[in-house]
């Protein structure tokens, strides 16, 4: 199993302070979604604010600080819906997109939206140890479970170390399979950074979000059997769709908490 440096912590936004107001109508709406079989789907807002007697302004900011808590989550033009259960994102097992979300008993999709080739991002040089604006394969997909887009991911991959790799099919088959099978590169060590941090136009649009939405943002990049960097993938979820693990056995044999 490929050895990962240490990420650094991470946790969402601590809640707000809601109005009293809003943070009563939290926990009436947090009531309904315990009580009241909801097939994923919320009322419209308008049916909300009827039911609770409440305005829009108040709605908004119980919904929204429910949204930022991960129980709920919202799709332009479709309204406000249940945040189904999270997908364990175990760091330490490096699977495959599709890999870890079968071996949860959950449906994967991937569609690629761009595939092509870019000057390398400075950020993304250093990664890689080439030189700024290097061309470099860029690659844009988003993923789905479940039928939801969840993630909207970027990779930069060096063109000396998979020359062609943009012919293949990349929708349906995995890069960590595609580097091993047709290039004899095998992924033995990966660096992980971690952070919070919100959607941008593109990637909001590409997961039916609002822009500046809550995401988890897990820049990785994966390392061949040789110590060469070969890919640099900058990846935005969904806050509410997973939930990272990371399991290891500390470097001493005591140690304090």
């Amino acid at each position: 199993m490929p050895p990962i440096t240490t990420p650094q912590s991470s946790t969402l936004t601590p809640p707000t302070h809601l109005t009293l107001q809003a943070s009563r109508l939290r926990q009436g709406l947090l009531g309904m979604l315990d009580h009241q079989a909801l097939a994923g789907r919320l009322p419209s807002e308008r049916q909300m604010m009827e039911r609770f007697d409440t305005t829009r302004i108040t709605l908004r900011e119980a919904l929204t600080q429910m949204e930022a808590e991960g129980r709920i989550y919202r799709e332009s033009r479709r309204g406000w819906f249940v945040s189904p259960p999270r997908l364990r994102y175990d760091l330490l097992a490096c699977l495959p997109f599709h890999d870890m979300v079968e071996s949860q008993q959950r449906r994967p999709e991937t569609h690629v939206l761009e595939a092509t080739t870019c000057p390398a991002p400075p950020k993304v040089a250093a990664g890689l140890g080439i030189a700024a604006d290097t061309p470099v394969y860029h690659i844009i997909r988003t993923r789905r479970i479940d039928g939801r887009p969840v993630l909207y991911v970027e990779h930069y991959l060096r063109i000396d170390c998979f020359p062609g790799i943009l012919e293949h099919d990349l929708a349906s088959r995995s890069l960590t399979e595609l580097y091993r099978s047709h290039y004899g590169i095998r992924i033995s060590r990966v660096s992980f950074e971690l952070c919070s941090t919100v959607l941008d136009d593109r990637a909001a649009h590409a997961l039916r979000a609002a822009t500046r939405s809550p995401a988890q943002r897990v820049t990785r990049i994966n390392y061949d059997q040789n110590g060469r960097a070969i890919d640099y993938d900058d990846e935005l979820w969904r806050h509410d769709a997973i939930e990272l693990t990371l399991s290891a056995a500390p470097q001493n044999a005591s140690f304090d908490t």
